[in-house]
C-alpha cells in the first residue's frame, strides 16, 4: 500500500500505517525483464567472489538500491531499515541531532535550512553552507541518508562538521547533540493588532498548532486581527496534508493543490472545506524567499491564485514534486516521486517556484554574507518545468507575476525579530494597502 506526501527537502517523510509487502512488482505493470535480474544477481556473485574484502550481499543489495534511486532525480531514495526508522521521527517532531535541514548539492550535503533555536541555528550555520566533513570523514558523493545518520547521535555528545561557505576557506563548527523539538508553529502580537504566524516546517501537529497560535492571536487582539503576516521563509515543506490544512484555515472551499501522476488514477484534486476559514476577513501577507519549499509553496501558491494573500518578498525554490513512501516489511523503504503537483490556476512550480507579487529583498545589511543562491532547478537529474493544465482543469491564475528574483536569504536569527526588514515591509504593506490592484513592486526592505 502506499501513501503520497510532499517531502521536506533533505528530511525523509513520515509513513503509512499500512506496510508494503516485499514482493513491488505486483504494482508495476511490466517487471524487470530476467537479463536485467541476471546481470545485477551475476555482478553481485562476483564482488562476492572477487573483490579485495569480503561484502555482505545485503549490503551490497542496499549499495544497489540506493544507487538506482538516486539517479532518478533529486528527492527519491532507498531508506534502509534503520534510516526509515529515522525518518518518522523528523516528521513527529522529536529525534537527536543538530538541527539542521540539508540537501545533496552537486556531491556534497549542503544546508537548506537550520531549525529554529537548536544547536545549529544557535551556532549561525546559513541556507548554503557545504558540509565538505563530519567528525574529520568527508562527505563528498557519501549518501545523505547517512551523512545524516552520522550527524545525528546520543544526545550531550559533540559532532564536528567542518563547513565551506561561499568566499570563505573552510573551517569547523563543534556542535552538541540534543533532543530537537520541533515546535513548528511561533506567533506574537504585533502593533495595530497585526498577528505575526511562522511555520518554520509542516510538520503532523502543524495544523493543530497554527490553530492554537490564531485563537491565542484573537484574544490578544481582543477578538479581533487587523491584519495577519504568515511567514514561510526558509520553510523547507513536510506533509501534503498538513500544507492543505493549513491553507483551508485561510480559504472558505475552492481547490487548493492537485496533483498529476503517471496514471490517471493518480491524479485528485484537494479542496478546503466550504466553511473552514478561521480569518476569512483579515487582509493577508505571505512571505516566502529561496528557502521557502515544495508544502510552503503550495500554500503560498494557493492564498495566492485565491487572491486570498499577498505574497511579498523573493522567488521560492521551485520543488514542485510529490513523493510516495512506499515501506518494505523488513527492508526499509522507497521515497520515489510519483507526481507533481499544480496551484488553484493550474501552475506547476517544478523549477520555477513561486513568484512574490510584491519583491521584498532583506535590507543589505541583514543579507547572509556570501550565501549561495540556488534553486530546485540547479539540483542534478531535476525535472523541467511541464507547464501549466489546461485552462478547463485549472481556476484562473493570479495577476501580476514579477520577473524572476533571488537573492541572498535574511539572517536567520533575525526572522520575526523587531530588526526584520522584511516583516516590517510586510506589515506596512497591511496598514497602508494600495488603493486597488498594484502593479507589481520590486523594492528593498527598509533598513
Amino acid at each position: 500500500m502506499k501513501t503520497s506526501y510532499l517531502c521536506a527537502i533533505g528530511i525523509a517523510c513520515t509513513v503509512s500505517a499500512a506496510v508494503a509487502g516485499f514482493a513491488l512488482a505486483s504494482d508495476v505493470a511490466a517487471g524487470p525483464s530476467r537479463t536485467d535480474l541476471g546481470l545485477l544477481a551475476g555482478v553481485m556473485q562476483l564482488v562476492q567472489q572477487d573483490y579485495v574484502h569480503p561484502v555482505d550481499s545485503g549490503e551490497l543489495t542496499d549499495a544497489a538500491l540506493k544507487g538506482m534511486l538516486s539517479r532518478l532525480d533529486p528527492h527519491s531514495a532507498y531508506m534502509t531499515e534503520p534510516e526509515f526508522h529515522e525518518s518518522t521521527e523528523d516528521m513527529n517532531g522529536k529525534f537527536g541531532g543538530i538541527g539542521l535541514k540539508i540537501l545533496d548539492h552537486n556531491g556534497l550535503p549542503t544546508v537548506l535550512s537550520p531549525i529554529d533555536d537548536t544547536p545549529a541555528a544557535n551556532a549561525g550555520l546559513q541556507p548554503g553552507d557545504a558540509i565538505v566533513s563530519v567528525d574529520g570523514q568527508t562527505t563528498y558523493g557519501a549518501d545523505l541518508m547517512e551523512v545524516i545518520r552520522k550527524i545525528r547521535g546520543e544526545p550531550g555528545t559533540i559532532v564536528r562538521l567542518t563547513i565551506l561557505r561561499n568566499g570563505t576557506p573552510p573551517f569547523d563548527v563543534p556542535l552538541t547533540r540534543q533532543v530537537i523539538e520541533v515546535h513548528s508553529v511561533k506567533s506574537k502580537l504585533e502593533a495595530n493588532d497585526m498577528g505575526y504566524l511562522r511555520i518554520s516546517e509542516f510538520g503532523q501537529e502543524t495544523p493543530k498548532e497554527l490553530n492554537q497560535a490564531i485563537s491565542t492571536l484573537q484574544r490578544e487582539a481582543g477578538g479581533k486581527l487587523s491584519g495577519v503576516v504568515l511567514d514561510l521563509r526558509n520553510d523547507p515543506g513536510g506533509l501534503l496534508a498538513s500544507a492543505v490544512d493549513v491553507s483551508s484555515d485561510f480559504l472558505n472551499g475552492g481547490t487548493v493543490v492537485s496533483i498529476r501522476g503517471r496514471n490517471g488514477s493518480d491524479d485528485q484534486a484537494f479542496t478546503a472545506p466550504a466553511t473552514g476559514a478561521l480569518l476569512p476577513d483579515t487582509p493577508m501577507v505571505v512571505l516566502v524567499n529561496g528557502a521557502s519549499a515544495s508544502a510552503s509553496e503550495i500554500v503560498a501558491g494557493a492564498l495566492q491564485d485565491r487572491h486570498r494573500a499577498t505574497v511579498m518578498g523573493t522567488q521560492s525554490f521551485g520543488k514542485g514534486s510529490v513523493q510516495t513512501i512506499i515501506p518494505i516489511k523488513g527492508h526499509g523503504a522507497l521515497r520515489l516521486t510519483t507526481a507533481l503537483y499544480y496551484t488553484p490556476s493550474g501552475r506547476s512550480i517544478q523549477g520555477d517556484g513561486i513568484t512574490p507579487d510584491t519583491v521584498i529583498e532583506a535590507a543589505k545589511d541583514q543579507q547572509i554574507a556570501n550565501s549561495l543562491v540556488w534553486r530546485e532547478a540547479q539540483l542534478h537529474g531535476s525535472f523541467a518545468n511541464p507547464g501549466t493544465l489546461s485552462k478547463s482543469d485549472a481556476a484562473p491564475a493570479a495577476k501580476g507575476a514579477s520577473p524572476e528574483s533571488a537573492s541572498p536569504p535574511i539572517k536567520e536569527q533575525l526572522i520575526g525579530t523587531d530588526q526584520d526588514s522584511q516583516l516590517k515591509a510586510a506589515l506596512n504593506f497591511l496598514e497602508r494597502p494600495p488603493a486597488a490592484n498594484p502593479s507589481i513592486i520590486r523594492t528593498s526592505a527598509p533598513g
